[in-house]
């Protein structure tokens, strides 16, 4: 393994011949190191280097070699940089030779950003084995979807074999529960041979609480800073200069070792930085040289709730740089507005002006006042593409972070989640699905752990509950740490053999395929859209133009039919039905929308959602 650190010196396993490897590690608190391989019981002193790097080169080794590193002779703990934890959180490191890995993916380049169509999956609830392996097997299904790009949440180790990812504690270890580290770079290989792209969703502004031994090397945390789910990582304290290079390298590794297309940064609002330029910043530039040296398109995505457009604004012109970000004004906007509700943060939603807002500009607070933040948000960002923004109307936080976990189609019922559906993927903005969606699956996705530590798991449940608070949703929350609460959280495939799912599928199917299809519809630029109320309460309407004219998609996000008018370019008789989610095909009623737009006024079914196609030669 090659891993290249800037202004340090590479940590990790390096494989310097055929059975000889190379030990670093950055333990700055410590003044005397030795790698242990316990299965032999063999130890080997390590040299100290400057800045605080111990190393050691050893041979006769092979992949799957357990090591230690003993630290003054006290403890005995696995590599930060473990790349495999095969016995779990609490045990030894394992080498790996990714170098060894069979590749086959050479010709494949990741899709342009106006062509991403993102899949979000938990590995191990995605199918009922849970593996790397399993989701390969899932892949043509995906591929008959649309799907351009499959996210995968966290997959660093984590401690027991249940767990979202984002309490893991090794960030360059595939999890072991999953299939290990080749059974990613199976998985990897195989969605690159399927025409798609992986994202990997990495967690780098805290670690999970258990099998979190960073500590005893070196500076890796501070209490200058805290976040909602532990210490912060030490990115611009003393010391930060090698801890920024590990998280930094980190990246590179999935990168390069494991061929992934994507980065995900989790709550890069609780990444705490005062540095000239934030650990962010710094990624992605260093990603992106990565990536053209390697004649790659690699791409960073952004989750963060400050709605700042310096986050995706180009380097060159201030910005952070960053490719993307998860934009949850959509996901409210849409949200509200569909289900009512009105606790929490979807106080400061429900609005039609809000979804016209988060279509055409991105953000719906871009410098307005929050009712729930009680203080004005964000920045303007309508003159950014809208592909830097990555809407749904579903994703893990959204559904998992609800106290019983229901899934949008539980909430609306079929005829408003075709509506949702359509509003997502006839936007500009770049679209998520979250796994099951597409065949409008309602079993829900809880949160589940499986500590083994019985102090922490009561505190993740207490801890639940006061983060329900602000919502006051009714019921008890699901244990977290039963079996059961995991299982209840596994899409059901065989619902796709039932009529009315498997016509939701198809409406995702051929709305993806019309997005696809239709240079107006993929278009990103936002000056090509427009969106302007039909009537005074919730239908509206959405022109996108592009190469091949002009597309035209009417709403009604009421529960009630609209009287309207629509005035268009061009005489409305020149606008031929294309896709309507009234058809019976699609699980609707089967009253559809007039072949033909009318000319005057006419009536807009309740949870209506309906495309036009302008045809300036049809014949009258």
């Amino acid at each position: 393994m090659q891993r290249i650190f800037s202004g340090s010196l590479p940590v990790g396993p390096q494989k310097t011949g055929s059975a000889s490897w190379r030990f670093t590690v950055w333990a700055p608190k410590r003044k005397r190191l030795a790698l242990i391989l316990p299965d032999t019981a063999q130890s080997f002193p390590m040299e100290p280097l400057p800045g605080g790097y111990f190393t050691v080169e050893t041979a006769g080794l092979v992949s799957g070699t357990r090591y230690l590193f003993e630290l003054d002779g006290e403890v005995r703990r696995a590599d930060p940089a473990s790349p495999h934890q095969p016995d779990d959180v609490h045990g030894p490191s394992a080498l790996v030779d990714t170098g060894a890995f069979a590749w086959t993916d050479a010709g494949f380049a990741a899709p342009a950003p106006q062509a991403r169509v993102t899949y979000e999956i938990h590995v191990g609830t995605f199918t009922p084995e849970g593996t790397f392996d399993a989701v390969i097997t899932r892949l043509p299904h995906l591929r008959e979807l649309g799907v351009t790009c499959l996210e995968l949440m966290p997959v660093a180790q984590f401690p027991g074999g249940r767990n979202w990812g984002y309490d893991g504690v090794y960030p360059y270890a595939p999890a072991a529960a999953y299939g290990g580290p080749e059974g990613l770079a199976r998985l990897v290989d195989a969605c690159h041979a399927a025409g798609i792209a992986v994202i990997l969703d990495v967690v780098y502004n805290h670690l999970g609480p258990e099998g979190n031994y960073l500590r005893d090397f070196g500076p890796y945390f501070t209490d200058r800073y805290h976040t909602p789910w532990g210490e912060a990582v030490n990115f611009d304290g003393p010391g930060s200069g090698p801890v920024r290079d590990f998280f930094i390298g980190n990246a590179l590794y999935w990168l390069r070792e494991y061929h992934i297309d994507g980065l995900r940064l989790d709550a890069v609002h609780a990444i705490y930085d005062q540095s000239p330029v934030h650990v962010a910043a710094e990624l992605a530039d260093r990603v992106a040289a990565w990536a053209a040296g390697a004649g790659r398109r690699v791409f960073v995505v952004a989750e963060t709730h400050l709605n700042d457009p310096a986050v995706i604004t180009e380097k060159a012109a201030g910005g952070m740089g960053l490719d993307g970000v998860w934009n949850d004004d959509f996901h409210h906007a849409v949200h509200a507005m569909l289900t009512g509700e009105k606790r929490g943060y979807y106080a400061d939603y429900g609005s039609r002006d809000d979804l016209i807002a988060a279509v055409t500009e991105g953000f719906v607070y871009a410098g307005r006042h929050s009712p729930f933040f009680n203080h004005r948000r964000g920045g303007d960002a309508a003159h950014l593409p809208a592909d830097r923004f990555v809407d749904c109307i579903q994703n893990h936080d959204q559904v998992g972070n609800r106290a019983l976990g229901e899934r949008l189609i539980s909430l609306i019922g079929p005829e408003a989640a075709r509506l949702a559906a359509a509003l997502l993927i006839l936007s500009p903005g770049s679209p998520l699905l979250f796994m099951g969606e597409e065949w409008g699956e309602d079993r829900p996705f809880l949160y589940f752990i499986s500590h083994l530590d019985a102090g922490l798991v009561d505190a993740v449940r207490k801890g639940r509950k006061r983060e329900f608070a602000s919502f006051r949703w009714r019921g008890e929350p699901p244990d977290p740490f039963t079996q059961a609460t995991f299982e209840a959280s596994r899409p059901d495939w065989d619902k796709l053999d039932s009529p009315d799912h498997a016509a939701m599928f198809a409406w995702y199917r051929e709305l993806l395929r019309l997005r696809a299809a239709s240079p107006a519809l993929s278009d990103t630029r936002r000056r090509l859209t427009r969106v302007w109320p039909l009537d005074a309460s919730r239908a509206l309407a959405m022109e996108r133009r592009g190469a091949d004219g002009r597309s035209l998609c009417l709403f009604n996000a009421g529960k009630r039919p609209a009287r309207v008018k629509v005035g268009t370019a061009g005489r409305p008789g020149d606008y031929v039905r294309l896709l309507d989610a009234a058809e019976t095909r699609f699980g609707g009623s089967g009253d559809t929308l007039p072949e033909r737009l009318p000319t005057g006024l006419f009536s807009l079914p309740a949870h209506c959602a309906c495309v036009y196609r302008f045809s300036e030669n049809m014949p009258t």
